[in-house]
């Protein structure tokens, strides 16, 4: 019985999420998809975070925790940052600017060549 249970912790203690990953479990835990997107593309009056400047993420999510807001939009915001720690705010800043769509990974593919005259 000690052997498993020694198993799965050092099991538990050789898998560490990256960065990257927290900033997305957190994304999708905190709800933030609801307003900017499942791939952070941005929806109705609501920003594109996805690639942003990481700084900038960063500062922004920072100055929410503060309760510093511009506008009446950046307030709903305030609620949503207030209790994200410091790892919390670089993760999911990281994560945003560094975005890769799982989906679509592989881009436009630059073997495809038309024939023809174009369908008329």
């Amino acid at each position: 019985m000690h052997f498993i249970s020694l198993f799965f912790l050092l099991f538990s203690l050789s898998y560490a999420s990256t960065p990257y990953e927290l900033g997305k479990e957190l994304y999708m835990k905190k709800g933030c998809y609801g307003c900017h997107g499942r791939k952070a593309e941005g929806m109705h009056n609501y920003p594109r975070l996805a690639n942003r400047a990481k700084g900038y993420l960063s500062y922004k999510l920072e100055n929410y925790r503060k309760k510093i807001s511009n506008t009446q939009q950046q307030e709903m915001m305030v609620g949503y940052a207030l209790d994200l720690s410091d790892s919390d705010i670089q993760n999911l800043s990281l994560f945003l600017n560094e975005f890769v769509d799982e989906d679509n990974a592989q881009g436009y593919d630059y073997s495809f060549e038309t024939h023809g005259d174009g369908g008329s």
